[in-house]
């Protein structure tokens, strides 16, 4: 992900979003579990759960916006105002993750009521989202067909983190991701290339967990990492997550990647990565690591052999060396081949010797 895929890391789990702010630290936590590679990917009966939202607000509603922690985790008695206990299980996966209890979601809507009003609006998107987020992996499924496709939840949490992603599937914060300021601000189009962005990463942690879940990897391997997961969001979903980075960096191509090449292989990743708010950009590792990767794929002539090796990368510095990339690259369009002459005709080539026989004969004549 970005500001918002903010990625920390702890010894099992991989944390990969992360809004570093006084609202919402948002963290990603992939875990590195292996799998048969299945011969045909096919997203057919994907899960993309969004009924734990009506659900939230049902209570939120029923308490005029200040449910109490009974309220959201115990009332047995009046379902349809219970949250938690019966939600999906990416929201029961996100609760164990993440400590979404009704206790800490009652502490956050009191401390950020307005993130949570705000956050009602969202709820007029999901049906949209659902459907491009289905259609972004049944693309991804055909240019990656070692893909696997574990459930898509879109939840209210405790207003961090933005989501969570690991083998078992991609978990979104409602309300925390739609709370960044400087992201997509089309909300809708924020909701697919986040989701996209992160599930690349649940093929990641699935395809190569010894880079995945490197306890202390360096800025090139991690860049590489969020690059690759952006890149792969701009295949399947039209565009990446962190879509401010392209304005930011503009005209600056050169001197910010000078600058990476010097830091690329320091394990400090505080200049590079997770370092936006919930206000301020950062994340600058994920657009060089992006450029880097989309330079691989276009050097390459086998895209879907390409592409899984992007996913499935063990060694990135080798794939740094190989994919053509150096400071300032311009990247964003694919090379042209330049376009052969187009043969001549008979008819073509009689006019032009016509056509010299008579130039030849005025010369004649004027001399």
């Amino acid at each position: 992900m970005n500001p918002t895929h903010k990625l920390l890391r702890s010894n099992v789990k991989r944390v990969s979003i992360a809004v570093v702010c006084a609202l919402a630290g948002a963290t990603i936590i992939c875990s590195a579990q292996s799998a048969t590679p299945p011969v045909m990917a096919s997203p057919t009966g994907l899960d993309i759960q969004i009924d734990d939202v009506a659900r939230f607000y049902q209570v939120y509603n029923g308490a005029n916006g200040h449910p109490t922690a009974e309220q959201l985790q115990h009332d047995y008695i009046q379902l349809q105002h219970d949250y938690i206990d019966p939600g999906s299980d990416g929201l029961h996966r996100l609760a164990q993750l993440r400590n979404v209890t009704g206790v800490s979601m009652a502490e956050a809507i009191a401390k950020h009521p307005q993130i949570y009003a705000d956050a009602r609006r969202s709820m007029a998107f999901l049906a949209p989202v659902r459907r491009r987020v289905a259609a972004a992996l049944h693309k991804l499924g055909q240019l990656y067909p070692e893909a696997e496709f574990p459930p898509v939840t879109i939840a209210v949490g405790r207003g961090k983190p933005v989501g969570v992603t690991d083998a078992k599937g991609v978990m979104i914060g409602l309300e925390a991701l739609g709370a960044v300021t400087w992201l997509e601000p089309n909300i809708e189009d924020r909701f697919v290339h986040v989701i996209a962005h992160e599930y690349a990463h649940v093929q990641q942690a699935l395809r190569a967990p010894a880079v995945y879940n490197d306890p202390r990897p360096t800025v090139l391997e991690e860049s590489l990492i969020e690059g690759a997961a952006e890149f792969t969001a701009e295949l399947t979903s039209g565009s990446v997550s962190d879509t401010d980075l392209k304005q930011i960096t503009k005209g600056r191509e050169k001197e910010i990647e000078t600058a990476f090449v010097a830091d690329k292989d320091k394990t400090d990743l505080s200049k590079w990565l997770y370092n936006g708010t919930l206000t301020k950009p950062g994340d600058l590792g994920y657009w060089v690591g992006y450029r880097i990767i989309k330079s691989y794929y276009q050097h390459s002539s086998d895209k879907r052999q390409a592409l899984r090796q992007i996913l499935e990368m063990t060694d990135p510095k080798a794939l740094l060396a190989r994919s053509g990339w150096y400071p300032g690259l311009f990247v964003n369009r694919p090379r042209r081949r330049p376009r052969p002459r187009p043969r001549k005709g008979r008819t073509q080539r009689v006019f032009e010797v016509l056509s010299m026989t008579t130039l030849g004969w005025f010369r004649t004549l004027r001399t």
